[in-house]
């Protein structure tokens, strides 16, 4: 395991030098024309999605002539100054003990800039808590320990970026049995990727009935069999699962799926090392919105008091201009990245 201090961006000097502007939707335009325009790329639609994500998951995607849209600037990376915060530090000095891992940007990797966007955006929440105190964030290689018996055995206190299931559904799920969540932290879009040129007409959830949907062995399903679906509960589709998204992708180019599910970075990052781009496309309508959280046990003796200090931070950090300017910045960074 390793503890390295995160680099935070410096958030006024980016503020004034590189504003947000609003931009009228024309008719016939779309957030993958408008991303175009303004990006010179429509798959960079998650910096415009991200910008306006309650207006657009509200409107189930889609946008209208006169809807006015935030259209973020987002600064070359080398106008980016970083800053180290002053609360973390070893493990053996923090009060509180932060718990992650690595492999899986673009938000947490030891690799990646700021070791992530979600450990970037954790350390600016813990710097909006409550009288802040020192903390420290572990990276932790393998994922599979981290809840059992990392977490649920207190050896550190919370641990992120963590899924969050359908606890009413199924509250026997062991994270909802074991783990209290936080706010969301992270919101991120669930698409159907689908041949280009192939007809594949998805207007409401009965044209997905009699569908072959394929999604990674080991990524959860229950967004897929929600109590206002029961896809798989009833047999309206059939689930296909790959040893990893690579497998999905390449039965979805063999005719053998009719889509393959998976979340924009997952699957737009699995496109483009296939070199599929402008062969496989993601679907404008997302099949769900799925949330990361920070999570910790519920036998922790000072859970509820951490939790509370944490979502104070997160409400005061989505109060500011700090939130989506990381998120804006990791995003710009995922798509630089793409193709290199």
């Amino acid at each position: 395991m390793t503890t390295l201090a995160a680099l935070l961006l410096p958030i006024g000097a980016a503020a004034q030098e590189c504003p947000a502007e609003s931009y009228t939707v024309k008719p016939g335009e779309t957030v993958f024309s408008i991303a175009e325009k303004r990006f010179g790329d429509p798959e960079k639609w998650t910096l415009i999605y991200y910008a306006n994500q309650q207006m657009l998951q509200s409107s189930v995607f889609q946008i209208n002539p006169g809807d006015v849209l935030t259209i973020p600037c987002v600064p070359g990376q080398e106008t980016i100054k970083a800053e180290v915060t002053p609360f973390h530090v070893p493990e053996d000095e923090a009060e509180i003990k932060l718990l992650t891992g690595t492999g899986r940007p673009p938000f947490a990797d030891l690799n990646w800039l700021g070791q992530g966007m979600a450990t970037e955006l954790v350390h600016a929440v813990m710097e909006e808590t409550p009288n802040p105190v020192k903390y420290s964030v572990t990276f932790q290689e393998d994922w599979s320990k981290q809840l059992f018996p990392l977490l649920d055995e207190k050896t550190f206190d919370m641990g992120f970026p963590w899924f969050k299931p359908n606890c009413e559904a199924t509250p026997d799920e062991p994270r909802c049995a074991n783990f209290h969540f936080s706010d969301p932290v992270i919101e991120i879009l669930v698409l159907l990727w689908v041949r280009k040129g192939k007809e594949f007409k998805w207007e409401q959830d009965s044209d997905i009935h009699g569908k072959t949907i394929c999604r990674a062995a080991g990524q959860f399903v229950h967004d897929l069999d929600s109590p206002d679906r029961l896809w798989l509960t009833n047999n309206k589709i059939k689930l296909e699962r790959r040893n990893e998204f690579k497998g999905c992708f390449e039965a979805l180019m063999a005719g053998e799926v009719d889509a393959v599910s998976a979340n924009v970075f997952n699957g737009a990052h699995m496109v483009d090392k296939m070199g599929l781009r402008g062969e496989i496309e993601p679907m404008s309508r997302p099949l769900s919105v799925q949330t990361m959280h920070m999570i910790i046990s519920k036998r922790h003796w000072r859970g509820t008091t951490m939790m509370y200090r944490f979502n104070a931070g997160l409400a005061k950090l989505r109060q500011s201009d700090r939130y989506n300017q990381v998120v804006n910045k990791h995003l710009k960074h995922f798509w630089d990245k793409l193709g290199q």
